[in-house]
C-alpha cells in the first residue's frame, strides 16, 4: 500500500557529498525536504508512516549500472530473470539496475531493444533502464544510435573480446566511437584482446590443460591492459568519453590513470569479485573454480591493491557488479573438460552494498565515497542524477535503511538470487540493509520481502553527466 507521506526519523543521512543527523520528508514517491534531526522543521513534520532510523545509516537506494537478466550465453541463460534479478537487488540495497539489451548480428538494435523491454516488462521490484550492445556496426545501425540516445539509451557496449559472437573489430569501434562524439552517447568497452586470446585458448586445450585456472591464465592481464590502452587511442582520436567496464588488473588501471592524467574524458569501473576474489578461487578442487569464471577474469591477489587505490584516487569511478549468474549444476558444469565452454558470469547483485561496506570498515575506502562509487557516480556517469543516486528534495524516494552493525555470513543457503551456490560462501561481513523504499514504496521492510514484480518502471536516461 502506498502512503503519500513518510518520514524517515533519526539516522545519520550519508550522501557522496556530506553525512548528517537529518529526517526526511518523503511525498508522493519523492523527497520533499531534509532537516535536521530534531529541528523545529522536522518536530513539525507530519505523516502516516514513519520509519524510526535511529542508529541506523539513511543512505540512497544502490545504481547497479552493469547486470544480465535473463542473457543468452554459450547455449544457456543467465539464471535470473527481471523477477528473481531485481528482487535479490533490493534485498542488498539496489533500488536501480542498467541492463543490456542486445543486438544480435545481422539485426536492428531496435529489435533487441524490443526483446529485452518485454523480458523486463512488468517483471522488476525496482528501477530500471538499458543500455545497448553494438555487436554489429553498419550504416543502419549508427543511424538507430542517434535515435536511441534520443530515447534515453545513451550508452552502447562493445567488445574486444569474443570472436565470432560480439567482437568489434578496430574501424567498427572508430566509428561507432565517432558517432557518439556527435550524439553525446557514451562507449562502454570489454577492452580484452580477443583475438590473441583465442589463440592462447586453443594452445592450452591442446596441450591439455582444461581446468577452469586456465581460463584465468589465457585471459592475460597484459591482453587487457592491451586493450584498454587500445581503447583509449581510438576514442581519442573519435573525440569521445569511454568507460572501460569490469576493469580487473593493475597495468590496465595504469593505462586508465594514465589516460585521466591527460585529462581525458576516460572512465573505468571494477566490480567486488575483483576486489574481494583471486585466481586462487578458480584455482578451486572438484571444477569448484569454475564457479568463478568470468571475464575479464579473476585475477592474482597482487592486483587487489591496485584496484583499491585507483577507487581512492578516482581513475576507477564505479563498482558494478557485472551480475551474470549461472547455476554450478548444469551451466557451468557444461565446461567439465573444457574451460572455454564455461558459461561466463558470476553472481553478485545482492552483496554490492554490503561488501563496500566492509570495505569501509577495512580501511580501504570512506563512507562517502562508498555511496559515491555505488550510488552517486552510477547515477551521473548514465544520466540518472540527482532522480537517483542522492536524497535530496526532488530526487527519487529511493531510501535505504541500513544497519551498520549488523552481522552476516553471506551463503547461497539465504541469499536471494536465483543461483546455486554464493561466490562468497562462509564470508562474514558486518551491514546489513534492513528497509528499502523504491518510489516512496516499501520493498523491504526491516528484512521482509514487501515489494511486487511490476513496482520497478523503466527510467530513460540522459548523457553521461560527467563531461565538461
Amino acid at each position: 500500500m502506498t502512503h503519500s507521506r513518510t518520514v524517515v526519523r533519526g539516522g545519520l543521512v550519508i550522501t557522496a557529498a556530506d553525512e548528517t543527523h537529518a529526517d526526511v520528508l518523503v511525498e508522493d514517491g519523492r523527497i520533499v525536504a531534509t532537516a535536521a534531526t530534531g529541528s523545529d522543521v522536522a518536530e513539525g513534520w507530519s505523516a502516516e508512516r514513519t520509519i524510526d532510523a535511529t542508529g541506523k545509516y539513511v543512505i540512497p537506494g544502490g545504481v547497479d549500472p552493469h547486470t544480465h537478466m535473463d542473457m543468452p550465453f554459450g547455449g544457456t541463460f543467465s539464471s535470473d530473470d527481471f523477477e528473481t534479478g531485481t528482487r535479490a537487488a533490493a534485498w542488498g540495497g539496489t533500488t536501480t539496475i542498467v541492463d543490456f539489451a542486445i543486438q544480435t548480428k545481422g539485426h536492428a538494435l531496435r529489435e533487441g531493444l524490443d526483446r529485452w523491454h518485454a523480458k523486463a516488462d512488468a517483471q522488476c521490484a525496482v528501477d530500471y533502464g538499458f543500455h545497448m550492445i553494438l555487436s554489429d556496426v553498419n550504416q543502419g545501425t549508427l543511424k538507430e544510435m542517434d535515435l536511441l540516445v534520443e530515447e534515453g539509451i545513451t550508452s552502447f557496449k562493445m567488445f574486444m573480446a569474443y570472436p565470432g559472437v560480439f567482437y568489434s573489430d578496430d574501424g567498427q569501434i572508430l566509428r561507432a566511437m565517432q558517432r557518439t562524439a556527435g550524439n553525446g552517447g557514451l562507449i562502454m568497452m570489454h577492452a580484452e584482446n580477443g583475438i590473441a586470446i583465442d589463440v592462447l585458448v586453443e594452445q592450452a586445450l591442446a596441450a591439455g590443460r582444461t581446468d577452469p585456472r586456465h581460463h584465468g591464465e589465457v585471459r592475460k592481464a597484459l591482453l587487457e591492459a592491451e586493450a584498454t590502452h587500445r581503447a583509449i587511442q581510438l576514442s581519442r582520436v573519435a573525440g569521445s568519453p569511454l568507460y572501460v567496464v569490469h576493469v580487473s588488473a593493475e597495468e590496465a588501471v595504469a593505462e586508465l590513470a594514465s589516460a585521466r592524467d591527460k585529462g581525458l574524458p576516460v572512465f573505468g569501473e571494477t566490480c567486488p569479485q575483483y576486489l574481494f576474489l583471486s585466481t586462487d578461487n578458480l584455482a578451486e578442487p572438484d571444477f569448484g573454480g569454475a564457479k568463478y569464471v568470468c571475464s575479464t577474469p579473476l585475477r592474482p591477489k597482487e592486483h587487489q591493491a591496485a584496484l583499491w587505490r585507483g577507487l581512492r584516487t578516482n581513475d576507477l569511478q564505479v563498482v558494478s557488479t557485472d551480475h551474470c549468474p549461472f547455476c554450478f549444476v548444469g551451466q557451468k558444469e557444461l565446461g567439465r573438460g573444457d574451460f572455454s565452454k564455461i558459461p561466463n558470469g558470476m553472481p553478485g547483485v545482492e552483496h554490492r552494498m554490503d561488501l563496500l561496506h566492509q570495505a569501509v570498515l577495512d580501511g580501504h575506502i570512506t563512507r562517502r565515497r562508498w555511496i559515491e562509487l555505488a550510488c552517486a557516480t552510477p547515477a551521473r556517469m548514465f544520466g540518472l542524477y540527482p532522480k537517483k543516486g542522492t536524497l535530496q528534495p526532488g530526487s527519487d524516494a529511493d531510501i535505504v535503511i541500513y544497519d551498520p552493525q549488523a552481522q552476516q555470513t553471506l551463503s547461497s543457503e539465504t541469499h536471494h538470487m536465483n543461483v546455486d551456490y554464493s561466490a562468497y560462501e562462509g564470508k562474514q561481513i558486518t551491514g546489513q540493509v534492513e528497509t528499502v523504499l523504491s518510489r516512496g514504496e516499501s520493498v523491504i521492510d526491516r528484512r521482509t520481502y514487501t515489494g511486487r514484480a511490476g513496482h520497478g518502471q523503466y527510467t530513460p536516461r540522459g548523457l553521461c553527466q560527467l563531461l565538461d
